[in-house]
This record gives C-alpha cells, structure tokens and sequence, in this order.
C-alpha cells in the first residue's frame, strides 16, 4: 500500500514540474545517465482523431501500470462551453514490458447516474507513444464540451489505451465531477483569490492608519491643569497637628496678642 502510494505522488510530482511532454526512458542508474533518460515530445507523434473504436470497457488495465490526471492551472476543474480545455495524463509503467501508448478518449455523464450518456468526446490518438519499463510520461489531452451543453456539474470518465506485447489494455484515468460554464463566464480560482486577499488587506491597512490617527491625536492634546488650593492644605495639616507642641505653641501666642 505504501509503496503504491510512493508511486502515485512521484507521478504527480513529474506532471506538476514538467512543462513540456516528455518520456522519461526507465534503464537503471548504471546502465545509462539520467541525462539521457528523456526523450522530446515531438517523438511522441500526436495524429489527431483518427484512431479505432475500442468500445466501452473491453480491456482490462494492465498490471503495474498507474495512471494520474492533472488539470493544468485549473485546480477547480472548470470547464467552459463550447471552449478547449486541456489535461495531462500520467502514466508510470512499473511491468517487465514497453507499452505503446494508442489513444486517449472521455464521455461525460450525469452525475447521479453513469448509464445517461451526456456526450461522447473527442478521440486523441498517438502515433510512437512508448513507455519503456520501469519509465513514466506525461500524455496531454484537449477536449471541449457541447456549447450547448446547461451549466452544472457533470462527470467525467477518462480512459487511457494502450497496448502491451500487442496485447490491448485499458486504464481510467480519471473519474470525477467538472463544473461546466458559460463560455466567457469562467474566473480562475487564483483571480478570485487574489481579488479578495487584496481587498482585505486594504481593509486592515485602512483600520491601522485610522488607529495611529486616533493615537497620535490622543498624545498632542496638552493635559489640563491642576490647582491645589493653599486653604484645603492648610486646613488638612492643622487637622494632622492637633493636640500636639505646636498648636499649644500657637494658643499661647494667640492668648499673649489679647
């Protein structure tokens, strides 16, 4: 389970950092250098639609092959109308054999239930689409749904075929929900992000300066001043010196001027 799970992010991983197509030939460390372990996509040979109906679920998937899918900037999986969008399907072939990659194919579905078809999609066929053992690649994939397709989620089921030692084989690449949209309706995730991280940090900004102000004017203000009455003072001393030298000092002399 561990080692399946290894797999798995090491594909991610090579589809998220490749921004070209490529075939990374599988030969171990001391039979070639990494170096030469790539070879371009133009090898690949992408030949359009023109590729044989494999029907529906026929084959089986291959063993020690995984597959991905990634969605290129559009981590939401939105789909606009009648507009291209374009995927990338991974592929890791961990089998003693080189598969020869032949065609990629979609349907989209209903979401609550697959038998109703909703649309077939377009067929991309490959032409020198090999995978050498224990080697993973990156396969793209564009297609675009009816542009008179109701806004809303569907899903989508997207299959892989390929063949090993002339044997044909099959894998589901991804089998999830797309939000569809009017076309000229879709905002990135990343823009409604950045629009509302900026707006807030406008709003913080705005309350900070607002505070300073506040305080600055509180520290400009000149204290008022206070008067401490000589009468409150000296009522409050004679009270403390009652009964002692110097109030019976006072009465002598008070007695002596009558």
């Amino acid at each position: 389970m561990a080692t399946s799970t290894i797999r798995v992010l090491l594909l991610a991983l090579l589809l998220i950092a490749s921004p070209f197509l490529q075939v990374a030939r599988g030969e171990s460390d001391s039979e070639v250098d990494a170096s030469d372990t790539v070879e371009e996509s133009g090898d690949l040979g992408i030949v359009g639609e023109d590729v044989q109906d494999f029907g529906d679920g026929s084959f089986s998937p291959a063993p020690g092959v995984d597959t991905i899918c990634v969605f290129p900037k559009n981590i939401a999986k939105t789909v606009a109308a009648g507009e291209e969008t374009e995927l990338l399907v991974g592929l890791k072939n961990d089998g003693e054999s080189s598969l020869n990659v032949i065609a990629i194919k979609a349907t989209v579905h209903l979401p609550f239930d697959h038998n109703l078809l909703v649309q077939n999609l377009t067929a991309q066929a490959f032409n020198n689409g090999s995978v050498p053992a224990s080697a993973q690649a990156a396969f793209p994939y564009i297609f675009a749904v009816s542009k008179f397709l109701q806004p809303g989620a569907f899903d989508l089921v997207g299959t892989i075929y390929y063949e090993i030692d002339q044997q044909p084989y099959q894998s589901t690449f991804y089998n999830g929900t797309i939000e569809v949209v009017e076309a000229g309706a879709m905002l990135s995730i990343e823009s409604v992000f950045l629009v509302t991280l900026g707006c807030a940090l406008l709003v913080l900004l705005g309350l900070w300066i607002h505070g300073q102000i506040q305080q600055l004017s509180k520290k400009t203000k000149r204290a008022p001043k206070v008067e401490v009455g000589t009468k409150a003072t000296d009522a409050s001393m004679d009270e403390w010196l009652q009964g002692t030298a110097y109030t019976q000092s006072v009465k002598d002399k008070t007695k002596k001027k009558k």
